[in-house]
């Protein structure tokens, strides 16, 4: 069983990626939280957390970790510091530690940020997180899905290096993506975009994979 860091465990999307890890046969989540009290809510169900900011020194957060789920935002509040500077971290962290896959939850436009009409400020910081890992060293999965929400998950997506349209997708399936792209030979050093579709999660990434 591999280790795996959730770096925004305690966001929408985040907490969906902990309870999928919990319940894999093949991975052990250990969430990274700010605040001491979110620590307890983790442990209440048996989850290991580790406590760490991602705007201070998270460098020893990746320490006997396997693998990284990088799913932090700020919410459009801090998306220098947390979005962009706060990955950064976590791949020099990685790097550090010799972590053998990084998986980077990005967003659907972060190719071209200044095409953007609105979010162009986070779209760059998701860029420039994302080129800062492909440039790293490291072995990576970037997804980037587009509009995120709180529907009920189905299992399928559509899903290609660029989907060329726009859409949304639930944080179920997202979630559910990005635990699959853990895997060691799931979309091996590629930047993904997906959206609703009709492919099985698992299938779709095995397309990519090839």
């Amino acid at each position: 069983m591999e280790n795996v860091l959730v770096a925004g465990a305690t966001g929408t999307t985040g907490k969906k990626i902990v309870h999928l890890l919990n319940a894999s046969q093949y991975f052990k989540p250990f969430a990274l939280v700010r605040k001491k009290e979110q620590l307890e809510q983790f442990k209440k169900d048996g989850i290991e957390a580790i406590l760490g900011d991602l705007e201070n020194d998270v460098s020893q957060a990746t320490k006997g970790m396997d693998k990284v789920i990088f799913a932090a935002g700020s919410g459009g509040k801090k998306v220098v510091e947390v979005d962009q500077e706060g990955a950064k971290k976590v791949v020099d962290a990685s790097k550090k530690h010799q972590i053998k896959k990084v998986v980077m939850l990005s967003s659907m436009g972060a190719d071209k940020p200044e095409k953007a009409e609105d979010l162009q400020e986070y779209l760059k910081a998701k860029h420039n997180a994302d080129e800062y890992l492909r440039k790293s060293n490291l072995t990576y999965t970037i997804v980037r899905p587009g509009s995120l929400t709180n529907n009920k998950g189905t299992g399928s997506i559509a899903l290609s290096e660029s989907l060329n349209r726009q859409g949304s997708i639930s944080r179920d399936d997202v979630a559910q993506t990005l635990v699959r792209a853990l895997h060691d030979d799931a979309a091996i050093n590629k930047t993904i975009e997906i959206l609703e579709g009709n492919t099985l999660i698992g299938k779709a990434l095995d397309k990519v994979s090839k």
